[in-house]
């Protein structure tokens, strides 16, 4: 790996489970893994979105919070669909303002940055109030609702 930091997510038996599950749904690749002595799976290094996340499996004593989260920056509508939809479905949870739960409980950010800037951080103040008021009851981002309310339509 050639990164300098590396996010691990300490999970527990379902490891080789949920990097499955990470590769379907950002369409990345397993690195390599280790074994524990015993065989079970220890460690899974996972591509997701151009990073590599170590899957940990360390057992029951400690759960994901809201506390850490993994923003996913969309480039359109489309993109936010489809982490929104696919991180959803199958025991994940929507929050508000763009934020959903994975079925492990892990948390994601799912948000078009492109327009968020050109809405809520948008050069008026007027505008950029009422997409921030937009947004605030959203739970799923939806790019034309923040640009409508942006403009006052």
């Amino acid at each position: 790996m050639s990164q300098k930091i590396t996010p691990c997510l300490w999970f527990d038996d379902r490891i080789s489970e949920a990097g499955d599950y990470y590769v379907r749904i950002f369409k990345g690749k397993i690195h390599d893994k280790s074994s524990y002595p015993d065989g079970r799976v220890l460690t899974i290094n996972v591509d997701i979105l151009g990073t590599t996340f170590t899957l940990l499996n360390g057992g029951p004593e400690f759960k994901f919070s809201e506390a850490v989260s993994f923003y996913i920056d969309c480039k359109d509508q489309a993109e936010v669909d489809y982490y929104w939809t696919s991180l959803t479905t199958d025991g994940g949870a929507e929050s508000m303002c763009g934020w959903v739960k994975d079925k492990y409980g892990v948390s994601w950010q799912i948000a078009p940055m492109a327009a968020i800037n050109r809405t809520i951080a948008g050069p008026d103040p007027a505008g950029r109030q009422r997409a921030m008021a937009a947004m605030m009851k959203m739970k799923k981002l939806v790019i034309a609702d923040l640009e409508n309310a942006y403009a006052g339509k």
